[in-house]
């Protein structure tokens, strides 16, 4: 059966956001859906100037992490930065720009939080539930949970992320969907390269990229 169609509604309230969150949470799958073989592994962010956004998604070979194509899209946001709140800010635009790829990845790393979350349903959620795709939530800072060692646990002691480090830098990996912890943490370290976790690296400088051409 084909999974519903899930968006991002505009203008909704902060209490509505929240509402929306909980209520989709249920829908997150930790089982994972990866091919046997990953051929192509995204990378996907956005950045702002003013109130205009831009995404970038950035598909690269999962063997050699070389690129094999880049997507950009731009437009208006009028949701504000709320904690918790990012992915109605930031989905939609990550959503066109992965939409816009000729090359379908088998799985999607997005600059934000996924189960990892105070709802249990951040960014990474919200892309790979839209998307319908094995999507990987990677955080530079821990949003929810408490960390024992290297791992991220919630306030009854479930792992819901674990700490790697890419270039001296800790980043928290959690699950966004179809995808096990595990197999998160997997993916992520194959993608670390000398300059950082190169999916990520790639799609940040595609993000900076347009937003200069905007300002500029």
């Amino acid at each position: 059966m084909k999974p519903k169609a899930i968006s991002i509604p505009r203008n909704v309230t902060p209490q509505e956001a929240v509402a929306l969150q909980n209520r989709l949470a249920s829908l997150i799958s930790q089982e994972s859906a990866l091919p046997e073989e990953i051929r192509y592994v995204a990378g996907a962010d956005g950045a702002y100037e003013g109130n205009r956004a831009v995404g970038a998604a950035v598909v690269v070979k999962y063997g050699s992490l070389r690129p094999a194509e880049t997507a950009t899209t731009r437009a208006h946001v009028t949701f504000l930065y709320v904690p918790g709140l990012l992915a109605f800010r930031e989905a939609p635009i990550i959503v066109r720009a992965l939409r816009k790829l000729k090359h379908r990845p088998d799985v999607c790393i997005v600059d934000g939080h996924g189960v990892a979350h105070p709802r249990r349903f951040g960014l990474a959620c919200h892309v790979g539930l839209i998307m319908d795709l094995p999507t990987i939530g990677v955080a530079k800072s821990r949003l929810f949970g408490r960390e024992v060692g290297e791992r991220i646990v919630d306030p009854e002691g479930n792992s819901i992320a674990e700490v790697i480090r890419a270039s001296g830098k800790r980043l928290y990996v959690s699950v966004g969907h179809k995808i096990s912890l595990g197999e998160s943490v997997r993916v992520v370290r194959h993608c670390v390269s000398k300059r950082g976790l190169e999916p990520m690296v790639l799609a940040h400088q595609e993000a900076q990229k347009a937003k200069w051409s905007i300002r500029n």
